[in-house]
This record gives C-alpha cells, structure tokens and sequence, in this order.
C-alpha cells in the first residue's frame, strides 16, 4: 500500500506552514545581545582608586618628617605637605595605570576581588589611562614645586625614576610586576626613596632613622602586595602573570608575609632604646597579628582583603607612632 504524503497546514492567510511550531524553516530566533554596562559613576571611580592603599603613601611621609624633626625642630610644613601631595598622587596614579594595563592585557577577567573600571567595560581603557596620566601630573607638578623650593636639581631624575617605575609595574610590553619584581620595587619606591626623600627635601640630611624608618614601612608595604597577590595567586597563574606569590606558591608567601610584618618591629624596639614613647608603637603588632592569621588560615580568596586593609592601616599606625616618638 502506498504512503499517502501529509498535507501542508495553511495559515488563516492561506500560506503554508512548515514545522510544529509553525515558524518557517531557516528563519531562527536570534537570542538578544547582552546588554551593555552600566557606565561608571563616581563610586566606582573612587573604587578605582583603592583607597585602601593610600595609608601606604601617607606612612613615610610621617616618618621622613619625623626624621627630619630630629635635625631640625622647625617642622617644614609646605615641602611635607607637597611631599604628602606627590605620595598620594603617584599611589593613585599607580592604581589606575595598574587597572589600565592590566583591563587592556586581559589579567583582571581572571581576577578575584573587586571588579575593575577597564576590565568590567564600565570606563573606556583611554578615559581610565587619562586618569592615571592626570595623577602622575599632579605628582610631577608637586614634585617640581619642591625641587623648585629646595634647589636640589637632580631630585628631577628621582621624581623621573619614580613615574617611570609606577608605570612599568604593570605596563609596557615586559612589565617588571609579571616577573615576580613588584616588591623589590615597592620596598624600594614606597619605602626608602618615599621616607628618605621626604627627609631629604625637608632639612637637606639624612640621618640613620630616616633609612631605618623606611625599611619597616617599605616591608610593610611589601607584605599589603603580597596579601594581594596570594589573594590572585591562582588567577594570576592562569593569566600568565609570574608574581613573587606565583612563583614561591602559597605556602612560601605565608612564611615570607609573616617574616617581614615581624621586621618592623625590630627596628621599632630599636628605636624605643632611644626614643621612649616609640614603645607604644607595639600596639601596632594587635592589627598585624589578626592579618597574619587570615593569611595563614584563609578558606576563601576574598577573606584576604581583610588582611590587606588590616596591614595597610598597620602601616600607617606604625608610622604615626614613630612620628610622634621622634617629635617629643
């Protein structure tokens, strides 16, 4: 017996119709775009700025003034407070060249904490580039009013060295923080050129407190780094990102991170032997211990900025304790 073929459905119209839903063949549904990012508002810009950084700029502005009270009582106000205007303006500066270079190279798509302004397509890579630019203008212009003030002429090619190092920590085609040298150059850069320059610019000496001084808030700053990049530790490896923590590993960060918040207060003891009130700086040691403990008993990654911000206001603690020390 002969199949008998089926007849075609006609739409009310009259028109065949094909399929069971009755949409014509070849003719798919397309699936709605994603809808575009909100742009970012001023939260997110002062995000961007991570502001919890910032008591890493302010620490050894303290202690370079402190150290510069020790040789002359007169406190310097206006070259501090522009040292403070160049320690704040290259921290930010850096912040926001960090989330330029890092958004554009894709690093942060992998990234665990805070989303950032390139990498969440909320700012565009030039107007969050702008930013950073316009910072480091600030700490140039500032910079400049103090070698200006001072006539220490060659403090230019500091101020030159220290721009140069903010942008290529993450930028540039070989930046040095993808090979594990981001916190040498911290310790150097936010610990001893920020606390013996601002020392320096203030008195035109430098004395032994001043290099002490910015060895304990250089390490300090080390260890908010390496709090972050534990943090990263995983994401950063897929990313092709080889920090300090990538390549010395979780365990070994731990060991590194416990050591050097231990060092400051060293050299604070040090300091009480001459300087009284600079026991009361011990205080300090509450904060970093709970930091110490995140760091080595931490389930989540996210639990880890607790521990970063707990050892940024550390530092600045530290550094306020010494300050006050040295200008009794």
């Amino acid at each position: 017996m002969a199949a008998t073929r089926p007849k075609k459905r006609k739409s009310p119209s009259g028109k065949p119709q094909s399929g069971k839903s009755g949409r014509p063949r070849g003719n798919p549904q397309k699936r709605p775009a994603a809808a575009p990012p909100e742009p970012a508002r001023l939260g997110d810009w002062i995000g961007a700025a991570r502001l919890r950084t910032l008591p890493l700029a302010i620490a050894p502005v303290l202690i370079g003034t402190g150290a510069a009270l020790l040789v002359d009582r007169a406190l310097h106000w206006v070259i501090a407070l522009a040292c403070l205007v160049v320690a704040l303006a290259l921290q930010i500066g850096v912040n926001f060249a960090n989330d330029y270079s890092d958004g554009i190279r894709g690093t942060d798509d992998f990234r665990v904490g805070p989303q950032r302004l390139t990498a969440s397509r909320k700012a565009s890579p030039r107007a969050v580039l702008t930013a950073a630019l316009v910072f480091f203008g600030v700490a140039a212009v500032a910079g400049l009013a103090i070698v200006v003030r001072t006539q220490h002429w060659w403090m230019l090619a500091v101020g030159t060295a220290c721009i140069v190092a903010a942008w290529f920590y993450t930028g540039g085609k070989r930046p040095y923080g993808y090979a594990g040298l981001g916190e040498l150059f911290v310790f150097v850069f936010f610990g001893l050129v920020a606390t013996v320059g601002t020392t320096f610019v203030q008195v035109g000496y430098v004395p032994q407190e001043s290099w002490f001084g910015g060895v304990a808030v250089g390490l300090l700053a080390v260890a908010v780094l390496l709090a972050n990049n534990l943090r990263d530790v995983e994401q950063d490896r897929a990313a092709g990102k080889r920090t300090l923590s990538v390549r010395i590993g979780a365990r070994g960060t731990q060991v590194l991170f416990t050591v050097i918040v231990l060092v400051p207060f060293v050299i604070l003891a040090l300091f009480a032997l001459f300087y009284p009130r600079a026991w009361v700086g011990m205080l300090t040691l509450i904060p970093l211990a709970a930091a110490t403990l995140i760091v080595w008993t931490f389930r989540q990654p996210r639990e880890l900025v607790v521990a970063l911000s707990l050892t940024s206001l550390s530092a600045l603690a530290y550094a306020a304790f010494v300050f006050w020390a040295f200008a009794a």
